[in-house]
């Protein structure tokens, strides 16, 4: 009689890591369009937005993704929404694991620093820098608590200190004190699993940005990258996955 075939166990199937992200400023251009593919990529996307009904038109769009989207209202300098938002991830999914700070305004080429503003360079500070700090800060614990972020902040070449232009005063300094925030965050986090960068998308053809920039998914790619990261590498400055200078 011969012996019974030896049955060889299978592998069990891979489990997808199921991810939360929140994406701030994403109802419109380039944070919309990072919002787009991390859905695509089967995350669930918090999608924030300072008026919730643009939030909510821009989430429908979004409808039919591999993962599901869902927007938030979120202003990024008013702290009671912020405290709010993090409160409810934490009851309704309990983790975050990507933040990507792209709220962001007062890209004005025609302003000159000598005759800014002042008040416009508050504002892009409380949204560029204080924004950014204070939705980090907010949202650490749901990181912490599985050991695993990430925090991409996003930045611009022109707030690199080796960058010498006159114009757009208030966004060039308040980016410029966004990639300091970002690496004393990092040296801070580094081994937590907690990894943090700022990503430069580079001009791109938005509301913002203006037209002759490249193509919004181009510039929304390095910021996906930079999200999704497997291996560490955290306290960089990035555009199109490769260094760039502070």
């Amino acid at each position: 009689m011969s012996r019974p075939a030896r049955r060889v166990p299978t592998a069990p199937a891979t489990t997808p890591v199921y991810r939360v992200a929140l994406v701030s400023g994403a109802n419109r251009g380039l944070g919309f369009e990072v919002a787009r593919q991390l859905s695509e990529r089967g995350m669930t996307v918090l999608l924030g937005a300072r008026d919730l009904d643009k939030g909510l038109h821009a989430a429908r769009k979004l409808a039919g993704a591999a993962g599901e989207v869902v927007a938030v209202q979120l202003d990024v300098t008013q702290q009671d929404q912020i405290d709010t938002l993090a409160r409810w991830i934490e009851i309704t999914y309990g983790r975050l694991d990507v933040l990507v700070n792209n709220a962001g305004a007062h890209y004005d080429p025609a302003v000159r620093p000598a005759t800014a503003d002042i008040a416009a360079a508050r504002d892009a500070m409380d949204i560029h820098l204080f924004g950014s700090w204070r939705l980090s800060s907010a949202m650490l614990p749901l990181m912490r608590r599985h050991g695993y972020g990430r925090i991409v902040n996003v930045s611009s070449g022109c707030g690199a200190s080796t960058t010498d232009s006159a114009n757009c005063p208030a966004y060039r300094v308040s980016k410029s004190a966004l990639n300091a925030y970002t690496r004393v965050l990092a040296n801070e986090l580094d081994g937590s699993g907690i990894q943090v960068n700022a990503v430069c998308p580079g001009w791109v053809a938005t509301d913002m940005g203006g037209p002759g920039g490249r193509a919004v998914a181009d510039g929304a790619a390095g910021i996906v990258w930079a999200a999704c990261l497997p291996a560490p590498l955290t306290g960089g400055f990035y555009r199109d996955r490769q260094r760039i200078a502070w």
